[in-house]
């Protein structure tokens, strides 16, 4: 006798589909660039700034969260471009090239200012790609199994974040005043995203169009409903407690993590939010997206407390990883429940709202951050970030 399909399903599920994969080795690759460089971004400026750490954290919260917040706007355009054009692979593959050059351009930067520029552009290409990719991500795999193909997508990103740390270690060991000179390499995984994409991402099918395209632009919340407006809300609020991750790596240095120490936690971190993603995204499909959100935002909020309060380098390294179950918890929820949401004909415009909201957020997020770690110390920095995220929790729970 056989099985009937739905258990047939459940023991076999259907392979990922080829954009799915494809989009997932782009995101290794790139990820294996970035991170190759970003816990050591820090350092950098502090280069260029002469070694004025007083100033360290208002540069970091203004540098990272301006470019964030620029970067939103352009999200909310190449989402909703992309739902009119139909033809999201050029919005994604224009996005990975403008990251590719910028990010090895600021191992030649001289000043804090032409960090701020490169670090601008890096993220208005991450602008121009994320809703699109997003998109076409969500429209490449079955309703049932959007959970999993964000999971594998977080997952390859992830491990590319644990080799380029890796690469970086081992790249400082040999040569440890070559900081400059690793930030020219990742120009090699970076033109490899964009040949990847080029010759095996396919376009997919031009979105549907139920109404003409000057009925609204990318600037409004019209066509989407209620419970949609209250999670980009909570997600808002959220954010504004959740600053760059480059205060994590400032923390860390502080607490006693050699440099060349750094990538390897990096490296640690990746690996373990990569392998929470493959198992939470499957997850998402069974219970539903919204109680692994507020679950991870109260996860979250007790992590980042121990960060405000930590007094030794081991405390760093498990704090890491607990953290990468933040990660795990939310990372493949959140676009998941963005899906559910929002009708098939503005998705595209629907993950430019929801990346929107969470980098205009970012702005705010990390000049508040830096200023009270500055003024205050990182216990106040850290506590002020885990009250906002059980508010959020709450907020996402009456949804």
């Amino acid at each position: 006798m056989t099985s009937p399909p739905g258990n047939t399903d459940r023991a076999a599920p259907a392979r990922l589909p080829r954009n799915v994969k494809v989009i997932g080795w782009a995101s290794l690759l790139n990820d294996i660039a970035k991170e190759m460089v970003y816990p050591l971004l820090s350092d950098l400026l502090l280069l260029v700034l002469h070694g004025a750490r007083t100033e360290l954290g208002t540069w970091l919260g203004a540098i990272d969260g301006t470019a964030e917040a620029a970067s939103s706007f352009v999200k909310l355009w190449s989402g909703h471009r992309s739902d009119r054009g139909g033809a999201r692979k050029g919005f994604v593959v224009v996005g990975y090239v403008l990251g590719a050059l910028m990010r090895p351009l600021a191992g030649v930067a001289a000043a804090a200012w032409q960090l701020f520029g490169l670090r601008l552009a890096e993220q208005i290409g991450k602008g121009v790609r994320n809703p699109p990719r997003d998109a076409l991500i969500a429209e490449s795999a079955a309703p049932d199994a959007r959970g999993r193909a964000f999971g594998f997508h977080q997952a390859m990103d992830h491990v590319g974040s644990a080799i380029g740390p890796v690469a970086a270690a081992a790249f400082l060991w040999f040569y440890p005043h070559g900081l400059r000179t690793l930030f020219l390499w990742t120009l090699v995984p970076g033109l490899a995203v964009v040949v990847l994409l080029i010759f095996g991402l396919r376009s997919g099918e031009p979105s549907p169009r139920v109404a003409p395209p000057a009925e609204h632009g990318p600037w409004t919340l019209r066509p989407f409903g209620r419970s949609f407006r209250w999670y980009l809300l909570a997600l808002v609020v959220f954010t504004l407690g959740n600053s760059s991750d480059l205060f994590l790596a400032m923390r860390a240095r502080e607490l006693g993590v050699a440099r060349w120490l750094l990538p390897l936690l990096w490296c640690a971190f990746g690996l373990a939010k990569g392998a929470g993603n493959m198992v939470t995204g499957r997850l998402v499909d069974r219970i539903g997206p919204r109680p692994m959100i507020v679950g991870g935002w109260l996860f979250y909020a007790g992590v980042y407390l121990a960060f405000g309060f930590a007094t030794r380098a081991w405390q760093v390294w498990a704090l890491f990883f607990a953290y990468a179950l933040y990660y795990a918890l939310t990372e493949p929820s959140e676009k998941t429940l963005v899906a559910n949401l929002a009708g098939k004909e503005n998705r595209g415009l629907a993950y430019g709202w929801y990346n929107a909201a969470i980098g205009i957020a970012t702005l705010p997020a990390s000049l508040l951050f830096g200023r009270l770690y500055d003024v205050f110390g990182p216990a106040t920095a850290f506590g002020a970030g885990a009250g906002l995220a059980l508010a959020a929790a709450c907020l996402l729970a009456a949804l």
